[in-house]
């Protein structure tokens, strides 16, 4: 009886920290789609030329690449606590999908990032 209540309670404070960081990973890409929303507004609509939006786009990108990490800790504290073979199985499939988005992310943050720095040369 007591070896499952403290499994019990391990689950829930487990349950807790899912919450917590599922949020933590929510607010990171709010945070970087109000300040990608902000900057666009005020910076890229105003100048109208598309190393702005390139760099609005990096910023984003980052803020969305931290928080799919977040997510991504998120499930896997998920199945931390006696998974199931079904819970391990849906954890691979969301962990295959969220690692995707963010490599091709990451190549495409990459990408801009020599685009941006080529276009700094050609200025120069």
């Amino acid at each position: 009886m007591g070896s499952l209540l403290a499994v019990e309670t391990l689950q829930q404070a487990v349950s807790v920290l899912v919450r917590l960081v599922e949020s933590g990973g929510a607010l990171v890409i709010f945070t970087g789609a109000v300040i990608a929303f902000a900057r666009f507004a005020f910076r890229a609509l105003i100048t109208r030329r598309a190393a702005a939006f390139t760099a609005i786009r990096l910023d984003l990108g980052r803020y969305l690449a931290l928080g799919l990490e977040f997510q991504l800790a998120s499930d896997l504290l998920r199945t931390a606590v006696a998974p199931s073979f079904q819970e391990i199985g849906k954890l691979a499939a969301v962990a295959a999908i969220r690692t995707a988005l963010n490599f091709f992310l990451a190549r495409e943050i990459k990408g801009e990032r020599a685009e941006l720095k080529a276009g700094d040369r050609e200025l120069a």
